[in-house]
C-alpha cells in the first residue's frame, strides 16, 4: 500500500475544520481522510502549528519550506516523493495517488427503517 503525508500549514487545530467559519476545502479533505481511515487506509498528516518537529525531520519538506516558503503548503507526498504543492489534491487524485478504486470515496449512506403498522405492500 501507498504511504501518503500531507504536511498542512499552520491551522489552529489538527484539521483545520473549526471556528465561526469553516474552511469548505479542509472540510472535504478532512472526510475524506476519515472516509480512507474507516477503510483501513491510513494518511499521515501533520499540523505545522501542532507538530513543527516533522517539517524539521522530513528533509524534503525543510528543503522546500527554506526555498518557497510557508505558501508552499500544503504539501503533500507518496512513498516519500512529493507529488503535490500548495493545494490538497482532490478526490480523484486520492484515489490515484493511492491506487485505489474511486469507488472508494463514495458515500454510502445507511438509513434505519421502521417497519409500517400497514404491512409491508402499504405505500404510507
Amino acid at each position: 500500500m501507498k504511504k501518503m503525508m500531507i504536511f498542512d500549514p499552520a491551522m489552529c487545530c489538527p484539521t483545520g475544520v473549526c471556528g465561526p467559519s469553516v474552511d469548505p476545502e479542509l472540510l472535504r479533505v478532512s472526510t475524506t481522510l476519515n472516509t480512507l481511515k474507516n477503510k483501513g487506509i491510513i494518511v499521515e498528516r501533520h499540523n505545522l502549528t501542532n507538530n513543527p518537529q516533522a517539517y524539521v525531520d522530513n528533509k524534503t519538506v525543510n528543503q522546500l519550506l527554506n526555498s518557497d516558503g510557508v505558501d508552499i503548503l500544503p504539501v503533500t507526498m507518496v512513498n516519500g516523493a512529493v507529488v503535490k504543492t500548495k493545494a490538497y489534491p482532490t478526490n480523484d487524485e486520492f484515489c490515484e495517488l493511492l491506487e485505489i478504486p474511486a469507488d472508494t470515496l463514495k458515500a454510502t449512506l445507511k438509513f434505519k427503517t421502521k417497519e409500517s403498522s400497514c404491512g409491508p405492500d402499504c405505500n404510507c
